[in-house]
């Protein structure tokens, strides 16, 4: 017979639903609310109700914002000829980082995986194509998914789409990290370093 009382099981089940959290990592969370001053637990559930009520889609770029148009897509100052598109909103994070880029993105919000059972309709494939006949100002897109099957499957459909169009494509560049030893890199990605070389 299960003694665990029903709202500390139920709240275990919930953090173990999130991606990364397994069943003791979901434990320790719930356990941790329970010992922590009630002011943070509640601190908690009012930034997770605020996310629903505060959180919209931009209509543009259908990346997470607080306003519709979002911050990026409002600014005036950015390259609006090129297109950076991206699988998830912490893609966008990730590169802005970099504050080398500034133009637009469209956020897929996934890649495609048939293993999944995601397809093209359940991503913004759509927005992105209405956007490009909608907009004829943009020169460019970059693809930005990531270097894994998903990625790729996901970033050779959507060339398929828009090289008819006659909108210049490219590729985040792929290499080796900083850091890394050349002996643990697989030959996937030494292939591209190599295709990926300059002139220095």
């Amino acid at each position: 017979m299960d003694t665990t009382p029903r709202a500390v099981t139920r709240l275990i089940e919930e953090f173990h639903r999130l991606p990364g959290v397994g069943p003791k990592t979901a434990q320790r969370l719930t356990f941790h609310l329970l010992r922590a001053p009630k002011e943070q637990a509640a601190a908690l559930a009012e930034a997770l109700a605020q996310l629903n009520d505060h959180i919209v889609t931009c209509s543009i770029c259908a990346n997470i914002a607080e306003e519709n148009p979002c911050a990026i897509c409002r600014d005036e100052a950015r390259d609006r000829s090129i297109v950076c598109v991206v699988e998830e909103p912490l893609d966008v994070l990730a590169i802005e980082r970099t504050r080398e880029y500034r133009g637009l993105y469209h956020v897929l919000h996934g890649a495609i995986s048939p293993v999944e059972g995601i397809g093209p309709e359940d991503l913004r494939v759509q927005e992105l194509l209405t956007r490009l006949e909608r907009d004829r100002g943009i020169q460019e897109i970059v693809l930005a998914t990531n270097p894994n099957l998903e990625g790729e499957a996901t970033a050779m459909y959507l060339e398929r789409l828009i090289k008819p169009l006659g909108i210049k494509l490219t590729r985040l560049a792929r290499g080796l990290p900083v850091g890394g030893d050349l002996e643990y890199a697989d030959e996937v990605t030494l292939t591209r370093a190599l295709e990926g070389r300059r002139e220095v």
